[in-house]
Parts: C-alpha cells; sequence; structure tokens
C-alpha cells in the first residue's frame, strides 16, 4: 500500500524529472539546428532551453495559467 505522502512526493519528482528531460532534449535540438545553421530556429530553442532551466530550479512557474 501505497501512503498518501509517498503519492505527493512522486508527483512532485516526476514533473521535475521531465522538466529535466525536455531541457536535455532541447540542448540536443539546439546542437542539430546550429549544425544546420538554422539561426533563428536554434535561438528559439536556445530561448525554450532556458525556461526550462528556470522551470527546473524553481524561479519560473510551470505554467502562465495555473500557478503551482
Amino acid at each position: 500500500m501505497i501512503l498518501r505522502s509517498e503519492m505527493t512526493a512522486r508527483l512532485e519528482v516526476e514533473p521535475r524529472e521531465n522538466i529535466a528531460y525536455i531541457r536535455q532534449m532541447l540542448g540536443e535540438l539546439r546542437q542539430v539546428a546550429l549544425g544546420e545553421g538554422a539561426d533563428m530556429l536554434c535561438y528559439l530553442i536556445e530561448m525554450a532551453y532556458v525556461e526550462a532551466g528556470d522551470v527546473q530550479a524553481g524561479r519560473r512557474p510551470r505554467s502562465v495559467f495555473h500557478r503551482d
């Protein structure tokens, strides 16, 4: 049986892991865009990468519509 506190802890860890994964993928996509010479795409991906880092660090909410 899973305790309620364990479920709450899992729900808090999973979004952080998901954001970390997204950030990692964005870093890889940025390298691909850079290799293709897609400057604007590279810039936009980098902005998303920075945003994911801010969310991961708790400096920004995950959603502008719903406060965490």
